[in-house]
Parts: C-alpha cells; sequence; structure tokens
C-alpha cells in the first residue's frame, strides 16, 4: 500500500501578493489517515473561503492543508512535516509572498513551531495546544494572534496565556484574547472568532 501524501485545497488570487497556509486540528498520537470528512478540517473551512472572499480582490490566495495522519506523532511530527512541504510549494509556486499561517489545536501548534520558515510574517493561533516544551525563539519579527475559549476543555487556556506570556518576554510581537463561554470547537461564537482570524490576516499581510 502507497504511503500516503499531504493534499491541499487552493483559493486562488491573481495576481498572487500573499497566501494564508491553513491548518487543521488532530491528536496526539494517530496513524490513521486524516482527510477532508473530518471535523478537524471541516471546521476550517468556513475560515479558508472567508479570508479568500475577503482577500481573493487584494491578491490574497489561500491554501488549506489536509494532512496524511490525524496525529501530532512524536517523535516523527507528521504535521509540522506536512505544514513545512506546503510552505515549500507556496514558495515554489510564489516566490518572495509573504505568507500567514492559521491553525487550530494542533494546527495552531504546528503554525506557531514552523514560524520559522522563510516569508512567513504572521501567525493566528486559534485554541492552540501549548506546552511548556514548545519554543518561543522562532516567533521573532513576527506578527502573532493567539485566540482561546475561556471554557475550553480540550486544550487549556492557562497553557496558550504561558506560552504568550514566554513569548513576550523573548520580545516577540503576540497578542492573547480569550473569549468568555467559548468551547474548543469555536462553535457558539463562530462570527466573532471568523472576524478575528479576517481582521488580524489580512491586516497583517496588507497585500496593498
Amino acid at each position: 500500500m502507497r504511503s500516503p501524501v499531504p493534499r491541499l485545497r487552493v483559493f486562488r488570487a491573481a495576481p498572487t501578493r500573499a497566501v494564508v497556509l491553513v491548518l487543521h486540528g488532530g491528536q496526539e498520537q494517530s496513524r490513521r489517515r486524516a482527510h477532508r470528512l473530518r471535523p478537524a478540517y471541516l471546521r476550517m473551512l468556513p475560515f479558508a473561503l472567508d479570508l479568500h472572499r475577503a482577500g481573493r480582490r487584494q491578491g490574497v490566495a489561500v491554501w488549506l492543508l489536509c494532512n496524511r495522519y490525524r496525529g501530532w506523532n512524536r517523535p516523527d511530527l507528521d504535521p509540522v512535516a506536512d505544514a513545512r512541504w506546503a510552505l515549500a510549494g507556496i514558495r515554489l509556486a510564489h516566490p518572495g509572498v509573504p505568507i500567514a499561517l492559521v491553525g487550530h489545536s494542533m494546527g495552531g501548534r504546528v503554525a506557531l513551531r514552523v514560524a520559522d520558515e522563510p516569508d512567513v510574517v504572521a501567525v493566528c493561533a486559534l485554541a492552540p495546544w501549548t506546552t511548556e516544551k514548545d519554543h518561543v525563539d522562532q516567533l521573532a519579527g513576527k506578527a502573532v494572534l493567539i485566540v482561546h475559549g475561556a471554557s475550553d476543555q480540550v486544550t487549556k487556556p492557562a497553557d496558550s496565556l504561558a506560552y504568550a506570556e514566554r513569548a513576550r518576554v523573548a520580545g516577540v510581537d503576540v497578542r492573547r484574547l480569550e473569549l468568555p463561554d467559548e468551547g474548543h470547537s469555536m462553535l457558539r461564537r463562530a462570527r466573532v472568532w471568523t472576524l478575528l482570524v479576517r481582521r488580524f490576516v489580512l491586516g497583517a499581510l496588507d497585500p496593498g
């Protein structure tokens, strides 16, 4: 049986002046295939569509990644490798354009991790899974927004707050917001999440 490969859905803009890479969530350990009918992927589709509608006239293309596997899978860190693969594809297709990363849950952790990639200028991490072992130095020089629901029972708001505080101490331009009465799925106040992502990402890219 062939090894799985990551897949991309691309919402194009012509000409392309900036790109957003959208990263879905997952779980700590799983070698089961990720696919585009799972909730983790589907939850990111509205963000990708909104960014496409709002940004395409300004030249913002949106790339939505579907990972090979569902898990983080230490020590291989499969979704990190998939994101770096997608970023290489973006740079090949659109050399030198600014790139913003948007990720939810595990995808938020991936987005924060791969901020060291060339041309990445902004990271938006939604309810990110973070730990005290995650580095922050790679965020230097990037615009960073972390948003967490106060009632999240899957990833801990206190952990992302501690991560943001460590990043600030390191000199990172990071903003963190906590939404009351909101859980991990980001569905109770979906319009607020969408608006926050749109304003932050398009403002950070400023393709005009």
